[in-house]
């Protein structure tokens, strides 16, 4: 099979697929329309983010049969079209969720022992230990939406802690062991950290908004680290003016169209609201970009389509 790379990727992912009798070709920088024009010529496509395979697209793939994306998601995917046309679609959870686990709780302990402040403050001569104390994460609620691989990796991070793990989720009986699953009214109750782990879909798009936040019963500390349109950046920051929010850790924002742009060419008076605001803490979309969740993603792929093909 002729598989073609639109993103640079793991080593390992060209050297199995070659070894598994694959041709590979490597296309970093052609446009999507010049690419359409050759895409009849392959059977599978590598990407992450560079941009979407649209039904446009899919028409033109009339040889494709899988579509593998280097990442959790399959939002840039018009997977129902795909799976009309029977197209195999590998996405890679498995391969950066312990990633998105680690940077979710460092996220959750720099918000609340202001260790972001801190540093800055100490390394321009200042010494305000009474302005830098923080707060405990030992007796608090944190409650976790969506609850697959994200959350779960972030629940089994917390386990050293003597903390209440609940999770929400449209899926019932996701709970374990690590997390009581419980309603969305029960969730808001009692809540005090609340960590977003939800792929992007039209359920989830704009989800934390103004009515969500004021739901809660006492105020949150809000991480994001799954999609940044699942959050309304302006009404987060009404939240924090209004201290329904104590803080936000975000890896993700809702002005990105991919992972890659330049995201200070942006001017929202929300967004320079967050970069100014000294209780929120913002990552470049890197939760799961570790040294080692690129080899895993490229290696959960492999085996996937090893499986299906091979």
């Amino acid at each position: 099979m002729k598989v073609l790379h639109l993103d640079t990727n793991h080593p390992l992912l060209l050297e199995q697929f070659t070894q598994l009798g694959f041709e590979n070709h490597e296309d970093y920088t052609s446009s999507k329309e010049e690419v359409e024009k050759k895409i009849h010529l392959y059977d599978g496509v590598i990407i992450r983010s560079r941009f979407t395979l649209d039904q446009q697209f899919l028409d033109k793939a009339k040889n494709l049969k899988f579509i593998g994306r280097l990442g959790a998601g399959l939002e840039n995917i018009d997977t129902q079209y795909a799976k009309q046309k029977d197209i195999f679609l590998a996405s890679a959870p498995e391969g950066n969720r312990n990633a998105v686990g680690e940077h979710t709780l460092g996220m959750l302990l720099s918000l609340l022992n202001k260790m972001t402040k801190a540093n800055k403050e100490v390394k321009k001569g200042k010494w305000d230990r009474e302005g830098n104390r923080g707060v405990e994460l030992d007796g608090k609620t944190v409650g976790i939406i969506g609850y697959g691989n994200m959350g779960k990796a972030f629940a089994q991070k917390l386990k050293g802690f003597d903390v209440e793990i609940i999770c929400y989720d449209i899926v019932g009986g996701v709970g374990d062991d690590n997390a009581r699953q419980v309603g969305i009214m029960e969730f808001q109750q009692r809540s005090d950290i609340v960590s977003l782990h939800v792929p992007q879909t039209e359920l989830t798009t704009g989800m934390v908004n103004e009515e969500f936040i004021n739901a809660f019963h006492k105020p949150i500390w809000l991480l994001n680290t799954a999609r940044g349109k699942c959050v309304v950046t302006k009404d987060l920051v009404s939240g924090l003016k209004a201290k329904k929010i104590f803080g936000a850790g975000l890896d993700v924002l809702e002005y990105e169209k991919k992972s890659f742009e330049n995201m200070f060419a942006q001017k929202p008076k929300a967004f320079k609201y967050l970069r100014k605001a000294k209780n929120v803490l913002l990552t470049p979309h890197v939760a799961g970009w570790t040294v080692e969740s690129k080899e895993k993603l490229a290696q959960t792929i492999v085996d996937k389509i090893q499986a299906r093909f091979c």
